[in-house]
């Protein structure tokens, strides 16, 4: 099992040998610090705890959890089914994985705010003409009023994005130097933010 942090860079394209063209996502991944190696008899699961990203400053207990190690801003735990090959200290780089490897991309997505029904639930509105004034992105008639309350989970206007999106089956492209990955397509989250990737 392969996983790493990375920071999101920018989106880009490749071309193949071939000439097709490849839309890709580039992210600087690792490198990466094993801050704690869980396992199932001290912590009841087998992990691997990563930092990431130095950190000018610490809290105390923070500081004191990486001490003898470089202080990392982002601390992430990916579970593993056996004993990992791993021990505290040891460095993760962009070079554990290889081009054609399959990864997924977990990350949290872009905010978007307040939203309405149609853009947040993709409602298609009502008819623009024939008496519907101001209706035009209103979300209508929200059901029967005989249980006098509103459903959980009813699809309404509120907050969009922000959330955790995991994509999969995505591609390694290229691997370039200084620990540059090229993956196939989009994946979430905004620029410089982190993202987790893991291949099965």
């Amino acid at each position: 099992m392969k996983f790493i942090l990375a920071k999101k860079l920018e989106m880009s394209q490749v071309f193949r040998p071939d000439g097709t063209v490849v839309p890709v996502t580039l992210v600087q991944a690792g490198p990466c610090v094993v801050t704690q190696i869980k396992s199932s008899k001290t912590d009841g699961y087998t992990a691997v705890q990563l930092g990431f990203l130095p950190s000018k400053r610490l809290a105390k207990p923070q500081s004191g959890h990486v001490k003898n190690l470089d202080a990392m801003s982002v601390l992430r735990e990916f579970r593993t089914d056996e004993a990992p090959q791993l021990k505290r200290g040891d460095k993760l780089e962009a070079s554990v994985f290889t081009p054609g490897d399959v990864v997924q991309v977990t990350g949290i997505s872009k905010g978007k705010g307040f939203q309405g029904v149609v853009k947040r639930h993709h409602f298609h509105g009502h008819p623009a003409s024939h008496g519907h004034k101001d209706q035009l992105r209103m979300p209508g008639s929200i059901g029967a009023g005989g249980v006098q309350r509103v459903f959980k989970g009813l699809r309404m206007a509120g907050r969009m994005g922000g959330d955790q999106v995991t994509v999969k089956n995505l591609e390694i492209v290229e691997v370039r130097d200084g620990g540059v990955l090229a993956v196939k397509g989009a994946i979430p989250g905004a620029r410089n933010s982190v993202v987790e990737i893991i291949a099965a």
